[in-house]
């Protein structure tokens, strides 16, 4: 047997554990997939293919590797990170959706509903739950994850293992990025949250001229259902804005944030 396979198995697992790291990192990070709710194992078994299917197209400079466990160590961190900006990026948009579903549901009075999220596995109100799910189907009725799928392809031709560079640049993105939770929170809720604040007024003013009427058990069915009528109304709005976003994000990931994370 040639000794020779030996240093070659040995690089081609090295290779693997970084490109599994990366790609272990995004899918973990995906909408509805990276969910702690879904089982565990058949994520792993899906980074485990995506790696294995990536392996013989990635080439890999070898020579950091060489020089012992320290540089292999350096590679593993540069890829989780890769992978954690690129899931964190599409993150934020079903972040900004579920702060809107909170502040609707807090005007609502679901507040003293909550449930399990099983994404957060925290409680939240219904709200959240409905604004989430929708988002989650408008995502793949868009095909937003195959702009995750083309992210892991085209970031080990735009982004070589090793090469990334955290510069100001990728910085001032993130925040950017971050700063949109709650531009997209706000232009979601604007058209519920103005009939509801209308409401509350006209409540108000009615309390001051009836005070015998008891508001206290009478909004609340009011501020529902007028709530949920305008919810109904606005979703025609919603899936084009989400859409939207969606597709923007998506080629924002392979056009803006990899390239920023160039040396």
């Amino acid at each position: 047997m040639d000794i020779g396979i030996f240093p070659w198995f040995f690089r081609q697992f090295e290779s693997f554990i970084i490109i599994l790291t990366r790609v272990s990192f995004i899918i973990f990070m995906m909408p509805f997939l990276g969910s702690r709710s879904l089982p565990i194992v058949p994520k792993i078994g899906f980074s485990l293919m995506t790696s294995l299917i990536l392996l013989p197209t990635i080439k890999i400079n070898s020579s950091p590797l060489s020089l012992g466990p320290l540089s292999f160590m350096v590679f593993i961190v540069g890829e989780a990170i890769i992978g954690f900006l690129i899931g964190f990026s599409m993150k934020l948009i079903f972040t900004g959706v579920q702060f809107a579903g909170e502040f609707i549901g807090i005007q609502m009075g679901f507040s003293i509903a909550n449930v399990l999220d099983p994404q957060s596995e925290i409680d939240t109100n219904v709200m959240v739950q409905l604004y989430y799910f929708f988002a989650i189907l408008v995502f793949f009725a868009v095909d937003g994850h195959h702009w995750f799928f083309k992210a892991i392809a085209h970031s080990f031709q735009i982004l070589s293992p090793g090469g990334i560079f955290l510069g100001e640049g990728l910085l001032r993105h993130i925040l950017i990025l971050s700063g949109r939770i709650f531009q997209i929170a706000i232009r979601i809720i604007s058209p519920i949250m103005a009939i509801l604040i209308f409401i509350q007024l006209a409540l108000g003013v009615v309390a001051r001229m009836i005070p015998q009427i008891n508001l206290l058990i009478s909004s609340f069915p009011l501020t529902i259902g007028i709530g949920l009528i305008f919810l109904g109304l606005s979703l025609d709005l919603l899936f084009p804005f989400l859409r939207g976003i969606i597709e923007e994000s998506g080629r924002g990931l392979v056009h803006v944030l990899l390239p920023l994370m160039k040396r």
